[in-house]
């Protein structure tokens, strides 16, 4: 297998389960925790929302390495989708191809499905009420638990915290709840 094939192709849990270890450690050994929604906090720090708002009042130079790592991770998804795309189809259960189909979603072996993620849904007043919405709960959810889904399921129960595991069940229950009883509602 060349690097490009391996690069390509989801990564084995032996590979990537032993590089989310080691940047776990090496942030745990330099004092900093892993999350996105803390990132958010530095960049509307940068922007001046200190001056409105006492939460976004800190010193961000401090937490520069969220920027770098954000930056990083936009940069990562470029690469990764300009240049190591696996164009195999999506591969799907029988079962979850006719869940989507009774929701009159048809699956064409895509990541996202183009009913749902396309600019003309968005452009409907469904489509970005769904987006506005989803994005108020999504944000107030990420601050309610103190942190988002990475921040919590990665770096917080790899510190055993109890409130990270709190927070990643009740992630689980929400999206158990959306899948099967408002998902369906909704479409």
């Amino acid at each position: 297998m060349n690097i490009i094939d391996f690069i390509s192709k989801p990564w084995p849990w032996y590979v990537a389960g032993p590089m989310i270890s080691v940047v776990m450690f090496l942030l745990l050994w330099s004092g900093k925790t892993f999350g996105i929604s803390s990132s958010l906090r530095n960049i509307c720090s940068i922007a001046g929302a200190g001056r409105y708002y006492k939460y976004f009042d800190f010193n961000w130079r401090k937490e520069i390495w969220n920027i770098v790592f954000i930056v990083g991770a936009i940069l990562g998804g470029y690469i990764a989708s300009s240049f190591f795309q696996n164009l195999d189809p999506l591969k799907l259960s029988n079962n979850t191809i006719n869940d989507l189909s009774k929701l009159g979603i048809v699956f064409s072996g895509e990541l996202v499905p183009n009913e749902i993620f396309n600019i003309h849904s968005l452009a409907t007043l469904k489509g970005f009420l769904i987006i506005v919405i989803g994005g108020f709960f999504v944000g107030f959810g990420a601050r309610w638990a103190g942190g988002c889904t990475s921040g919590h399921a990665i770096s917080g129960l790899s510190n055993f915290q109890l409130p990270s595991l709190i927070a990643v069940i009740g992630f689980f229950i929400g999206g158990l709840i959306m899948t099967h009883l408002i998902f369906p509602l909704i479409f």
